[in-house]
């Protein structure tokens, strides 16, 4: 999405933008399922994800069958309600995220598990090829227990797929309870729906996770 020359560090809470109380405004329906945007169905779980700009990231999720509804937005940080340019600026510390929202009868956390780590590459810090800075990070929120032990042992069976192909340190963080979820601008919403031919700066590095994989 955007090259910005700063130092990749996450930045000192007292010295990000103050934000806002009020929330970005949202379509109603979600561009690429057709249903809504927002989901509070029984059952339900949700999921959230850092791999890089969230423009691709997110198609890589409403691609999986069982997927009720995503959206791209920001976690991790210190300003609320953020703009896109100031976490671009790398002075509100927040991640560029995907919020999933799934059916546990139709998919599973592990199949999100397993997207995530194989769409992207997570050792290389606060940075997923060109995208350089701490807005595309590698990160996994939690919001339940469950997820976290489980995304706890995929980080472990990945990093070891990815030593023995010669890659380094896997640096995706965990945290559980999520931090809090902050919704993107509209126009960020299923962007590669809207835009087919826009940018995607995702690459994976080609070994395959082993988790929810029998045999």
């Amino acid at each position: 999405m955007r090259l910005w020359r700063k130092s990749p560090e996450m930045p000192a809470p007292d010295a990000a933008p103050p934000g806002r109380d009020q929330s970005m405004p949202l379509p109603a329906m979600h561009f690429a399922l057709g249903g809504p945007l927002l989901r509070d169905d029984a059952g339900a779980e949700r999921g959230i994800f850092g791999l890089g700009c969230f423009w691709g990231a997110e198609r890589l999720f409403w691609e999986i069958p069982g997927i009720l509804s995503t959206a791209v937005g920001y976690a991790g940080g210190f300003t609320p309600n953020p703009t896109y340019d100031e976490v671009c600026s790398g002075r509100t510390g927040h991640n560029e995220v995907v919020l999933v929202t799934f059916d546990p009868t139709l998919t599973s956390f592990d199949t999100l598990l397993r997207v995530f780590f194989e769409g992207h590459d997570p050792t290389q810090g606060m940075r997923q090829g060109n995208d350089v800075g701490t807005q595309y990070r590698s990160g996994i929120y939690c919001t339940t227990d469950q997820q976290r032990g489980a995304a706890e042992a995929a980080k472990v069976m990945f990093q070891e797929r990815l030593t023995a192909a010669g890659y380094g340190e896997v640096s995706t963080e965990i945290v559980f309870p999520a931090p809090a979820f902050y919704y993107a601008e509209d126009y960020h919403q299923q962007y590669l729906a809207k835009n087919p031919r826009g940018y995607c700066g995702l690459g994976g590095t080609g070994v395959t996770c082993p988790i929810g994989v029998q045999g």
